[in-house]
């Protein structure tokens, strides 16, 4: 694997809505740079760089105020590139790492220090190889205090996953829904499982996001606004946006981020629901402290 990939806009239009102040990008990522940061033999693609210079004037044009980067599986366990980025934010990124299980809680300390507040655990298969139940249970049970799960699968293995996630002793966050098929409508299948399973514990979290992924008949993306809309307005507490910027392996159906921005009205039409979803929960799950 030698061809790096770009999977992100190299123009995004600016957005029409705009964020209130404070407004947090609750899921993002970095890509090295390589030469400082080297990608994991083990990863599944080769990005070119996208650093934090690019962040973050991403999240000025687009009018947010703060991010919460997550680990990128091309990354690995290695965190340094997400740590380096939280402590180029001037206080204003918060970071989820991804860890070996058998990390100690001296490593899990630096890591708080560094910025993190959670740890992700990745059930994709075509991005991850090896994905051990029981010693990520092990690890969820060692976290520094206020941190949480955050966990990214998809909808055909949801009720697997159910025990696993049950016996998680920390808060959990979803990606992206656990990519149901929005096609479905509201009350699809894969919309009802998932609500059973927010039903089932008051302590998960959610991201709306990447209408880009899950609706297939494009921007803009119809079919996403009108089956998680329903969700965000039941579970208005619950749940946290980002951009997924600079969206890993979606180099060939690459979104413009202002229309991602732009969704974000229509699955929260109220300027309540818009401090919710943008600022008052990703700030209790990220910077409580």
């Amino acid at each position: 694997m030698t061809d790096r990939i770009v999977s992100w806009h190299p123009n995004p239009s600016k957005p029409k809505f705009t964020p209130p102040p404070g407004a947090v990008d609750a899921h993002c990522h970095v890509f090295g740079p390589m030469a400082q940061f080297p990608f994991s033999a083990k990863a599944k693609y080769l990005p070119e760089d996208a650093g934090p210079d690019k962040l973050f004037a991403l999240r000025d044009y687009l009018g947010f105020s703060k991010n919460v980067i997550v680990q990128a599986s091309c990354h690995g366990t290695d965190n340094s590139a997400t740590l380096d980025a939280i402590a180029k934010s001037n206080g204003n990124a918060r970071g989820v790492a991804v860890v070996d299980p058998a990390i100690s809680e001296a490593e899990l300390a630096k890591l708080h220090e560094g910025g993190m507040r959670g740890i992700r655990f990745n059930f994709l298969k075509r991005l991850v190889d090896d994905a051990p139940k029981d010693k990520f249970l092990e690890v969820s049970r060692r976290l520094p205090k206020g941190w949480h799960v955050v966990i990214y699968f998809e909808a055909d293995i949801l009720e697997e996953l159910r025990p696993f996630m049950d016996a998680i002793p920390v808060p959990l966050v979803v990606d992206h829904m656990g990519r149901p098929d929005v096609t479905q409508g509201p009350d699809g299948a894969d919309m009802r499982a998932f609500r059973a399973l927010l039903d089932s514990r008051s302590d998960i979290h959610f991201k709306p996001t990447c209408p880009d992924r899950l609706d297939g008949n494009g921007d803009p993306w119809n079919a996403f606004a009108e089956a998680v809309a329903p969700l965000v307005a039941d579970y208005s507490d619950r749940c946290i946006w980002g951009t997924d910027w600079p969206h890993p392996n979606m180099q060939d159906n690459t979104p413009d981020d202002g229309h991602l921005v732009d969704m974000i009205p229509r699955i929260a039409p109220t300027v309540e629901l818009q401090r919710k979803l943008l600022i008052d929960n990703p700030n209790a799950l990220y910077w409580a402290d």
